[in-house]
């Protein structure tokens, strides 16, 4: 089936790794989550001062679209671009954090700035406010990655005229425990599609072989 939409770019990033279109562009390691995000910051030369005041989830999501972008269309039009993300632990690092703020009733002193994150659409808004994105957007909540979930949502968007490109993928942060697999989707009748659910799958299950190897090298 040749539905005219293409998987443009992909980046993954996990196990103190991340990746564009297949290839490995940072690694650190034996790092905790923070010291590797920063790290990647860094290297990438994102310069963008709001991602340090960002909850470890936003800071996951936006590194990540931040490396799927790098080489994307600059004649991109913001308000037909739009964002649909999933996760299986919501905001909960968060949560936690802001509930230890508030369990003590004798030193009850929440945070503004940990408050503000505890929704887990809060990574789409730091995405689409930094490449102002103001398409359809749509945070879904599954047990674990699931191309199925996001390849039928993404479809209806298109089939509907809500979007002419899609940020899709997986943005998931709990404990130090973290992954993210995003695509770009783009619509491109002169190229033979590659948009389906198998191809989600098999290019988020092929990336961390691709780690693997890379740190047997």
């Amino acid at each position: 089936m040749n539905n005219g939409l293409c998987i443009s770019a992909h980046c993954r990033i996990k196990d103190n790794s991340a990746a564009l279109n297949g290839e490995t562009v940072f690694t650190l390691e034996e790092a905790s989550f923070t010291q590797f995000i920063k790290a990647l910051y860094r290297d990438q030369k994102f310069e963008y001062s709001k991602f340090f005041k960002m909850d470890n989830l936003s800071k996951l999501g936006f590194a990540a679209a931040e490396i799927l972008l790098s080489n994307a269309d600059d004649k991109i039009m913001g308000e037909e671009v739009g964002v649909v993300l999933a996760n299986a632990n919501a905001s909960l690092d968060t949560d936690v954090k802001h509930q230890e703020s508030i369990a003590d009733a004798k030193n009850y002193f929440p945070s503004p700035s940990v408050f503000v994150y505890t929704l887990p659409n809060i990574v789409i808004g730091e995405i689409c406010i930094k490449h102002k994105f103001t398409g359809e957007n749509a945070c879904l909540i599954s047990k674990s990655f699931d191309s199925d979930q996001l390849f039928e949502y993404t479809m209806n968007l298109f089939n509907n005229g809500k979007v002419s490109s899609c940020l899709i993928g997986w943005v998931d942060c709990y404990l130090g425990e973290y992954d993210a697999a995003l695509f770009f989707i783009t619509r491109n009748n002169d190229k033979k599609s590659n948009f389906e659910s198998e191809r989600l799958k098999s290019i988020y299950q092929i990336i961390i072989k691709i780690f693997l190897f890379a740190r047997v090298k």
